[in-house]
């Protein structure tokens, strides 16, 4: 995923393609919101090792496909590519979810989840961001060919992980699980608070990285400051969200660190309403918005994870992700748009207002810890 948010919306700006365009693109997250339709096949087949290792595989052909082509023109052909890379990362997503619930008992999910953070950074960072330091010496085409090169070598030592074992009889019973999971009492409210909790992170995201490139960043600076410095900004919020979940619970950490997520955005929002700041101004930004972000994401994904049933966490985490990336998805689609027409300031702090609605379901998602 780190390649779909942070190196291709930059590849592309950089190739003259629209906010609107990317906007449009953005709504590719969507695959994030249908992988719940065939993830009941990873709980009914298959290891879940096998799953992330397929995935990684169909991942590098996409990106060696994408690289021969014309980014500065988003045809048909580069759609569907875009799209089935998408499927595929959602797909690996589904396997990595159920396969560590399967590893995490009740009450370790901060420190869990905080270790997952700092390796998603660190592959983010270390590899995503890292790319951009490559068209200018090799062209984009090879970068690519990089990056499809390391998805191999990732499909091939995922194998060498301790396997996670999943009960024949709980395979069978995926759909009966689900049914009875989602008639539980006070599943609206669940529903509802998954949908909008980090809304306001999703809406945003799309134009990050083009508000970067507009303000006169270089590839390589984006790679260096949003990646490398925001990455170290990111696990450290992570660690200290882990420290918090740990000692307030998941139920009031939600809330403290959700109202500290939601004013983030806002630094943007000053940032580009004032250019005066310089550099400066957006790398604080940049910085605030990803230790929140951190922080954040332990305690939502703590949550998440505690919720759902180990033997069916396929289908039930990625029914609640799915949720969640519901509303970013359709948000991220208007985007471009209404950036190009209220500008950046505007619409960074607009998406400050989008999570709101969230904390009025809060406590009634409580009851299901």
């Amino acid at each position: 995923m780190g390649v779909y948010l942070d190196v291709w919306p930059v590849l592309f700006r950089s190739q003259g393609i629209s906010l609107t365009e990317l906007g449009l693109y953005s709504g590719l997250t969507l695959a994030w919101s249908f992988k719940v339709l065939w993830s009941p096949l990873v709980d009914r087949f298959g290891e879940r090792r096998h799953w992330i290792g397929g995935s990684l595989a169909v991942m590098a052909a996409c990106l060696l496909l994408i690289g021969r082509g014309d980014m500065g023109n988003l045809s048909a052909s580069l759609w569907l590519l875009l799209a089935l890379f998408c499927s595929a990362s959602a797909t690996q997503d589904i396997a990595i979810d159920a396969y560590t619930i399967g590893l995490v008992d009740d009450g370790e999910e901060g420190p869990a989840n905080a270790m997952r953070n700092t390796a998603y950074r660190i592959g983010m960072v270390g590899i995503a961001n890292s790319l951009l330091f490559l068209p200018r010496w090799i062209g984009t085409s090879e970068t690519l060919a990089v990056a499809a090169g390391v998805s191999v070598l990732m499909a091939l030592g995922v194998q060498a992980v301790p396997r996670v074992e999943v009960p024949r009889e709980a395979r069978r019973e995926t759909w009966g699980a689900l049914r009875r999971w989602l008639t539980r009492d006070g599943a609206v409210p669940v529903l509802l608070f998954v949908l909008l909790y980090r809304v306001g992170d999703s809406a945003m995201a799309p134009m990050v990285k083009p508000f970067w490139v507009d303000r006169g960043f270089s590839f390589e600076q984006i790679a260096s400051l949003s990646g490398w410095v925001g990455g170290v900004a990111t696990i450290a919020g992570a660690w200290l969200g882990a420290g918090i979940v740990a000692r307030m619970g998941i139920g009031r950490s939600l809330l403290w660190i959700g109202v500290l997520a939601l004013g983030s955005n806002l630094g943007y929002a000053i940032a580009a309403a004032r250019p005066e700041s310089g550099a400066a101004g957006v790398i604080a930004a940049s910085v605030v918005e990803s230790f929140c972000a951190g922080m954040a994401g332990v305690a939502f994904m703590s949550f998440l994870m505690r919720i759902c049933e180990k033997q069916h966490a396929a289908v039930q985490y990625a029914l609640l992700t799915a949720v969640y990336n519901l509303a970013g998805a359709l948000l991220r689609l208007p985007s471009g748009a209404l950036t190009e027409t209220i500008g950046y300031a505007g619409y960074f702090g607009l998406t400050a207002v989008f999570a709101l609605p969230a904390f009025a379901f809060l406590p009634g998602a409580r009851r299901w810890l």
